[in-house]
């Protein structure tokens, strides 16, 4: 039987709607303004402020920002490296540890589950981390001292062990038990294929993480040609604005106009953010469904 829709059902949809789109005007609004940015004229920026188009184009920010095309081109292979690999071995030992502390024949799962919880809560401090990646494993300007230091995350152990005790059945696993399947079988299996939402949600996290990372690079990275994207980007900004106070120490305006300072900092936030918005829409429905199943229960 058909459920008679009313005004207010009709009321209620122009609501939600009116909300969704004003909430959605106003975060795109800032990524416009961004990219305005970006092409605006340096001296317009400091005169006139930000708006949401520019008014004197210029392509000032990009032409520094990409001054040493191979500097930049080496940055991307870099940090798309590192992601990568961070990314994929993230995702193998999260998923497995994941998968071993969901498991009520594991008579330690909740000893462990407490010490990683705890982690969480209580870091160590950057000085052990230091000491360790540097001189026990001797990794000093080595990429791996940029995969290494954030491949297991707490939070993201805890809600893959959630994601897989309540979307995969434990009556999945034990009749591949009776078929005569081992443990890594059955994680290989079935385990990984069932739980594709989680892992994209998972993952998501991890690549945003290693992507936007530009501290283990400063603590551990020496040679420029191993510098990931966000560092040299970081970097570049910092050349910018010491140049920038130079120029106007020596009373000089006009060599202080020609450092875009303010254009630059928009124009490396597109460089950095260009691939992640690209990227996002086609692990956007695996995220949310990863989120929500996973939030089902503790």
């Amino acid at each position: 039987m058909a459920v008679k829709k009313g005004i207010d059902y009709a009321l209620l949809r122009i609501i939600a709607y009116t909300v969704v789109t004003v909430a959605a005007v106003a975060c795109l609004l800032p990524f416009i303004m961004l990219i305005s940015s970006s092409f605006t004229d340096e001296s317009e920026i400091v005169k006139n402020g930000f708006s949401l188009f520019p008014r004197v184009f210029s392509l000032q920010a990009y032409i520094v920002a990409f001054e040493f095309p191979t500097r930049i081109i080496s940055a991307y292979v870099v940090t798309i490296t590192v992601t990568a690999v961070g990314t994929f071995f993230s995702l193998f030992f999260v998923s497995m540890a994941g998968y071993v502390l969901q498991r009520r024949d594991f008579k330690y799962r909740n000893g462990l589950s407490f010490i990683i919880y705890f982690t969480q809560l209580f870091s160590v401090g950057i000085i052990p981390q230091y000491i360790l990646v540097t001189r026990i494993l001797g990794l000093t300007d080595n990429l791996l001292a940029l995969i290494l230091p954030p491949l297991l995350s707490p939070f993201l152990i805890i809600l893959m062990r959630t994601f897989i005790r309540t979307a995969i059945p434990d009556s999945i696993v034990e009749s591949a038990k009776i078929d005569g399947a081992n443990d890594f079988l059955i994680y290989r299996k079935l385990i990984l294929p069932l739980s594709t939402a989680g892992l994209a949600t998972i993952g998501l996290f991890t690549a945003l993480s290693y992507w936007n990372d530009w501290y283990q690079a400063s603590l551990y990275i020496h040679t420029q040609s191993r510098y990931p994207l966000q560092f040299y980007l970081y970097n570049l900004l910092m050349s910018a604005q010491m140049m920038k106070e130079m120029a106007n120490v020596a009373m000089s305006n006009n060599s202080a106009m020609q450092v875009p300072q303010e254009s630059i900092k928009m124009a490396t936030a597109l460089i950095v953010t260009g691939p992640i918005l690209i990227l996002y829409p086609f692990v956007q429905k695996y995220f949310v469904t990863g989120l929500t199943v996973g939030a089902v229960k503790g």
